[in-house]
């Protein structure tokens, strides 16, 4: 007979944790609705004890964290990109426009637009997550986005360097 070591919580449970969390994250997003970047940098002073005088990097704060990221993990940073952005071309290659003619004067079809601009999120809280970095803003940019915008948690006081690297690299 088999022994559970661990269950899962009951639906009701769940249910009930799930409204909680859909209730505060409701109220965060109104905050930010009516107060806009003030109503940020407040929740990343509570959640992060982190208030930059801006949220975006300059160049010269993405060169300096570029440049605290040691040579082999840029040079992984690199290759891991090449490797995504070599597979996402190979897979835009399958996507084909189509447009047929079914009957006199019937044209249907479809094209494979990209949308002109996106938001990346880069985990790393804790553990700087860079894959993220490479999975989003590097097949973003295959796909022809023009305009990509990404962001991170900070990590002990400020952006994590191999992140912003990531970022960096990918096209961000």
């Amino acid at each position: 007979m088999a022994r559970y070591l661990k269950t899962g919580k009951a639906a009701a449970e769940l249910a009930e944790s799930d409204a909680k969390v859909r209730t505060t994250v409701e109220g965060i997003l109104a905050d930010i609705e009516e107060r806009g970047d003030a109503a940020v940098r407040e929740l990343s002073e509570k959640f992060d004890a982190w208030s930059p005088p801006s949220f975006r990097l300059t160049t010269e704060e993405i060169q300096t964290a570029v440049s605290q990221v040691p040579d082999q993990d840029l040079e992984d940073i690199r290759f891991a990109q090449a490797q995504v952005r070599n597979f996402a071309e190979k897979q835009k290659e399958c996507l084909k426009d189509l447009e047929i003619e079914t009957l006199p004067g019937v044209v249907l079809g479809h094209r494979n637009i990209p949308v002109d601009s996106i938001g990346c999120y880069v985990p790393g809280g804790k553990y700087p997550m860079v894959a993220s970095a490479h999975m989003s803003i590097v097949t973003a940019k295959v796909a022809g986005v023009k305009h990509i915008t990404a962001t991170a948690p900070p990590h002990a006081g400020g952006p994590h360097p191999a992140i912003v690297a990531a970022m960096y690299y990918g096209g961000a």
